[in-house]
């Protein structure tokens, strides 16, 4: 089955500043047909015997990877922003398109699957792909809602990111 998830996706003009375009997927949020279809879509090409946990990016990648733990029968582990874990954490300190940022996550041992919502430069993502392997996983794949293609040529281990919406 194909759907058409752009349609559930509002644009929103100079959020959170001046001069971005936010992808905002609430309406995608809402809709049980659309989150269905993404649970399947976004891991038919990951080979789910390989995944040990699905690691979201705070926040909206949060929803989508426990969306995915629960729909596939694996965990979550949750990439959070710096200061909101509990001790012991490993941290990484990345830049945005639009500023700084640091996120964390708690050491462990796991196969994972990373995922968020948005790919625009990439930096979240590379930082969250590093950051897990220092903290003690191995990440076998990453997947994401939406891919601004125009924005990066992002790879993971050679391959383009899995995504189910691209803005070209």
């Amino acid at each position: 089955m194909i759907m058409d998830l752009k349609k559930f996706i509002q644009d929103i003009p100079n959020f959170p500043q001046k001069g971005i375009l936010f992808r905002d997927i609430s309406p995608l949020l809402k809709n049980t047909e659309a989150l269905n279809f993404v649970s399947k879509a976004l891991v038919e090409k990951t080979n789910l015997s390989q995944i040990d946990y699905f690691a979201g990016i705070e926040s909206r990648g949060f929803i989508l990877a426990m969306l995915l733990s629960a729909h596939h029968g694996k965990g979550f582990l949750p990439i959070r922003k710096s200061g909101k874990l509990p001790p012991p954490t490993v941290k990484m300190k990345y830049s945005l398109e639009y500023g700084q940022a640091e996120i964390e996550l708690n050491p462990g041992k796991g196969r994972i699957m990373v995922i968020d919502d948005v790919l625009a430069t990439g930096g979240t993502l590379q930082a969250a792909i590093q950051l897990s392997s220092e903290a003690g996983y191995t990440v076998q794949d990453v997947g994401v809602l939406i891919n601004l293609k125009f924005l990066n040529q992002f790879r993971f281990q050679g391959q383009e990111i899995h995504s189910l919406v691209q803005y070209e």
